[in-house]
């Protein structure tokens, strides 16, 4: 076991101990592995790095503080948001690692507010009144609390997270993973997902409660051409006995979808007022697919959008225009206008998805389903949906869907608006 504290970390919450973190794993690494630990108190650290068979333990009562200085992340090659580039490091790195744990019951505090302030001054002021908004989330650079890339046998269980910079657990290129019991709050600037699992497979995500601003359990395989070009899926992943409750969606599929997302079984999770409850999104520069998805043993408690299939998704993010005035265009903007060739190659399918064993109420719009005419929404097969909300929704573009006890309760009784559909059933309709 090695303790931080004999390398110089100091628990006074305002000494800088970076150094004396990374010292102390190191040291541990060197001699083949073991426990890092803290005495009861706050630390704050910029970027440390997790070294193979090590067990980064913070107990109850120990706090790591991000630090608020830039320099403290140094610029280093990742994944975000989809594609490949230069960004800083997070607060927490398992960097092609292995046999590597992250426990204890401690908190980990990215102390975000100064990325949060960052990202919407960009946006508005600049981004946006030059119709940029799709540039904005990758320039911003605001440091995430912990990547994991190209590892594999790693765990994070028992840890309180808190107030990251951006993203707050990004999977990504790793296989073989668990997250388990994080709780996930004060989350409250933009783009703050929960978890996310990113072209990884064989992927435990359980016992979770996820309070944030955007996703909080996403499934992502990236963007447009590099999410192409890499090719790599998201599959073997199981979702189960999680809570979110603030958050864009309870279960999201995408929008990163280019390399596909399949094999994915998710089971026992809660929606407490979240935004929406499963949400599959895609755009149609994105590519790839989702399909053989099971989710099942779904409660949903005031969530205005339970079921939602969107392959159009936010324009003004999904598709780049570069500035023709504009020279020096830097890299990732040009990695991101890169057209998709041919164009229907950049058209997503969902696909053989199970929906069973649901109770949702307080939903403004049941369905919110928008396929594509050269690409429906196919093979959604949904039984035993007791759900009740304000008005059924639309369903359009889809084809193939079942329907087995299937009962919505609305305020006018009427069944879900259909446009463009094949052979897709109606649900039994009760009016309020």
């Amino acid at each position: 076991m090695c303790w931080a504290n004999s390398y110089g970390a100091n628990a006074d919450g305002e000494t800088k101990s970076t150094a004396a973190i990374q010292k102390a794993i190191d040291v541990c690494a060197q001699a083949g592995g073991g426990i890092v630990r803290f005495k009861p108190g706050a630390y704050v650290s910029g970027a440390i790095f997790l070294k193979r068979n090590i067990h980064l333990l913070l107990d109850q009562g120990v706090t790591l503080l991000g630090s608020q200085e830039d320099a403290d992340y140094p610029s280093l090659w990742t994944r975000v948001a989809g594609i490949e580039m230069k960004w800083p490091a997070a607060l927490i790195n398992i960097n092609e690692q292995s046999n590597v744990k992250i426990s204890g019951g401690g908190t980990i505090d990215g102390r975000g507010q100064k990325w949060w302030e960052k990202y919407w001054k960009m946006r508005r002021d600049d981004y946006e009144p030059r119709g940029l908004r799709w540039a904005v989330d990758y320039d911003a650079e605001r440091v995430r609390l912990m990547v994991v890339w190209k590892s594999t046998d790693i765990t994070i269980e028992n840890l309180s997270l808190k107030r990251s910079g951006f993203w707050t657990v990004q999977v990504v290129y790793s296989d073989h993973a668990t997250i388990n019991g994080l709780k996930i709050s004060d989350n409250a600037g933009p783009s703050t997902d929960g978890v996310d699992i990113d072209s990884s497979n064989h992927v435990l995500i359980e016992n979770c409660d996820i309070d944030n601003n955007d996703d909080d359990i996403c499934l992502k395989a990236g963007r447009d051409y590099d999410g192409l070009r890499v090719n790599r899926p998201t599959e073997y992943v199981v979702i189960r006995n999680n809570v979110a409750r603030r958050g864009a969606g309870v279960l999201s599929f995408g929008s990163e979808t280019s390399g596909g997302i399949r094999h994915v079984v998710a089971y026992k999770n809660r929606g407490v007022g979240t935004a929406e409850g499963i949400r599959f999104k895609s755009a149609k520069t994105r590519g790839g697919f989702v399909e053989d998805v099971l989710i099942r043993d779904l409660k949903l408690e005031n969530v205005p959008l339970p079921f939602t299939f969107n392959l159009n998704w936010y324009s003004a993010y999904s598709y780049v225009t570069l500035p023709k005035e504009m020279t020096n265009i830097p890299a990732h903007w040009t990695v991101l206008a890169t057209p998709v060739t041919p164009p229907e190659r950049g058209l997503c399918e969902f696909r053989n998805i199970t929906i069973e064993d649901v109770q949702a109420a307080g939903a403004l719009r049941i369905f919110s389903a928008a396929g594509l005419p050269q690409k429906p929404i196919v093979n959604v097969r949904w039984r035993n949906v007791q759900a009740q909300g304000r008005s059924a929704g639309v369903i359009e573009n889809a084809r193939d869907w079942t329907m087995q006890n299937v009962k919505l309760t609305t305020t006018d009784g009427l069944p879900p608006a259909m446009a463009s559909n094949t052979n897709v059933a109606t649900p039994e309709m009760i009016k309020q």
